[in-house]
């Protein structure tokens, strides 16, 4: 039994260390690459909405994370699991339509001339940043939770917890300051 936890974590964490690297650096590619399906109108109507919808994934998650937090202090192990997976789920969902959205959709400018200007581009920053440290801490926590490494998960969720509670929040924050500059 020990050997084939000791298997799985070394699979875990080369599945950590490739996803680590590898999210943000497609992430930053679509931002330079072109974009695809621009000449097909049906493609990018369909795809208008996901910046609303990948809002609409964090703010849940940020809900999630709260009731997990809640389930963990009272005790109730088989809640927070159940949340921290459901957590991980809507992660990926976001993942794949940022991708998508971002793979067919250009940026949108946030207006020079635009009276919060300098606090969108900081909380734009800020989450930036803290999403590319996130993935790590997030697969690391989840993974030690998994393999009932309790001690060394809780010492890690303390860091976690708020680092992707405040990821989600400014994904809502970020959407609802540039949306009013979406041109679809």
């Amino acid at each position: 039994m020990k050997q084939e936890k000791t298997i799985a974590e070394k699979r875990a964490r080369a599945f950590i260390v490739f996803a680590s690297l590898f999210i943000p650096i497609a992430v930053s590619i679509l931002y330079v690459m072109p974009k695809i399906g621009t000449d097909n109108a049906g493609l990018r109507n369909m795809l208008n909405c996901l910046p609303a919808f990948n809002a609409f994934i964090n703010g849940t998650t940020a809900i999630i994370l709260i009731l997990a937090l809640l389930a963990i202090r009272n005790k109730n192990m088989r809640l927070h699991r159940a949340l921290m997976t459901g957590a991980m789920g809507l992660s990926v969902v976001f993942l794949l339509s940022y991708i998508g959205y971002h793979a067919t959709s250009e940026t949108t400018p946030f207006p020079k001339d635009a009276p919060y200007r300098s606090l969108y581009l900081f909380v734009l920053l800020t989450h930036i940043l803290i999403s590319a440290i996130i993935v790590p801490l997030v697969l690391i926590t989840f993974t030690k939770g998994l393999a009932e490494r309790y001690d060394q998960h809780r010492k890690i969720a303390k860091i976690t917890f708020p680092l992707w509670l405040y990821v989600t929040i400014t994904g809502v924050i970020v959407y609802f300051m540039i949306s009013p500059y979406y041109v679809f």
